[in-house]
């Protein structure tokens, strides 16, 4: 390969890390190197011609419509109030554990996962209502971000996952499978936050105490029409999303388009649909979409000319003759995913780095859409860890002078290390997420 498409590369990385938004600095490498190319005579002008098509293309990519979809229910879910509904709920149920409490956010987290998948609101909702009553009642600080943040972050593996779904647009493969293949793990995930919590909390009371009785003074009777009122809705819109991709009657842009009808009409039954909410929510929803498309278009650029100048050549001459053959592919994969995850956003990460390791990944005889679970799982730490993991910054942003930033880098880290136990367990047992081949 000649070294223009080594340092395009390089170049590209080091627009990003000085601060350059993602998508400018891709289209910009592209545009730099292309032209080098053409002057060089690496590649005839005429390759360029793709580019508009190949853009159009993904542009009209029908399963990337299920984003903002997704993005507006889980939106629209949040207005409604469901979050608090679930977590004084959930509160009730559980308080009289010793970490009951943190119990109560890791399942308000996976429900939530289940209906939103929206990482910025459930961690903002569970923070402003659970973080003051966990500190109130004596919660060591570590440990109570640490649950917030995390169970915050189930949404981006447990589906419907927006994660899932770009990742199931970039491997070409279907999204209702990356769903159903996930599913597992992200209960694997929410079972052993909460094994975890409760471990500490038999080890050390003092961390996690339970809550007093007179604070769950409630009857069973009223209990158990709270519980209905809360929890009934949720999964039912559960089961209308999932259970129509899982079945087959729809497709995930189908079921999200579907479930965002149904979190407009659960608001405007609990009375909480404003029109300033519903605006709020589909500005913020435009600018995700904007911002993924942008970033895709840059990415498509940027990819064109690098196959261009055979960087993909020797990338995947590099990566296939990795000593340890599938085993040392996967580790150098994730290894590269996991410390772009503490600087990139999911987004970013996903549309630079998968063009680069899936064409290998097929090479090797790898299951796709194991493959692409393994790297959601992975992606999903990139919002947990150091400096740049961005439910830090949610809880940060919120927490105010009741939380200093080392105590939620500290209570962050049994979290993230049992999010790579996840991922290990998936690369060696591969039937957890669903009996697929690791490989030749």
């Amino acid at each position: 390969m000649d070294a223009l498409g080594l340092w395009m590369f390089l170049g590209a990385f080091a627009l990003i890390f000085t601060g350059y938004p993602v998508a400018f600095a891709l289209a910009g490498t592209a545009i730099i190197f292309g032209l080098i190319g053409l002057a060089t005579g690496q590649f005839d002008a005429l390759l360029l011609r793709a580019l508009p098509d190949r853009i159009f293309g993904n542009m009209s990519n029908f399963t990337l419509l299920a984003i903002p979809y997704f993005v507006f229910m889980g939106g629209i879910l949040g207005k409604s109030g469901l979050a608090e509904d679930l977590l004084r709920t959930a509160g009730l149920l559980f308080g009289r554990l010793r970490g009951g409490i943190a119990v109560a956010v890791v399942l308000v987290g996976m429900l939530l996962a289940a209906t939103t998948g929206v990482v910025a609101a459930t961690v903002v909702t569970m923070g402003l209502i659970s973080l003051p009553i966990m500190l109130k009642y004596g919660y060591d600080k570590g440990l109570a971000s640490g649950v917030i943040v995390a169970s915050g972050t189930l949404g981006q593996i447990i589906p419907p996952s927006v994660v899932l779904v770009v990742l199931g647009s970039e491997l070409g493969v279907s999204v209702g499978d990356l769903f159903l293949g996930s599913l597992v793990p992200g209960l694997m995930l929410g079972g052993l936050y909460i094994a975890y919590v409760l471990i500490r909390a038999r080890l050390n009371p003092a961390l996690a105490p339970a809550m007093p009785a007179e604070e769950l003074n409630i009857s069973r009777g009223a209990l158990l029409k709270q519980v209905v009122r809360a929890m009934v809705p949720p999964l039912i819109l559960i089961f209308v999303v999932l259970g129509s991709i899982f079945y087959g009657v729809a497709t995930a842009t189908e079921a999200g388009a579907v479930g965002a009808l149904g979190a407009v009409l659960l608001a405007l039954a609990n009375r909480r649909l404003t029109r300033a909410a519903l605006w709020d929510v589909t500005l913020s929803s435009a600018r995700l979409t904007a911002f993924v498309m942008f970033i895709l278009i840059g990415s498509t650029a940027f990819s064109l000319v690098f196959r261009a100048l055979d960087g993909d050549l020797f990338m995947q001459n590099l990566l296939t003759t990795l000593p340890g053959g599938v085993i040392g592919f996967l580790i150098l994969t994730n290894l590269v995913i996991f410390i772009l995850g503490c600087f990139l956003d999911f987004f970013e990460i996903a549309f630079i780095v998968l063009p680069l390791f899936a064409p290998v990944a097929r090479e090797l005889g790898i299951d796709m859409i194991w493959f692409g679970i393994l790297i959601g799982i992975n992606l999903q730490t990139s919002f947990l860890t150091p400096p740049f993991g961005f439910s830090l910054f949610y809880l940060r942003g919120i927490a105010g002078r009741a939380l200093a930033t080392a105590d939620i880098y500290r209570g962050v880290v049994p979290f993230i290390a049992i999010q790579l136990l996840v991922l290990v367990l998936c690369i060696v047992f591969p039937g957890l997420t669903g009996l697929r081949a690791a490989g030749p």
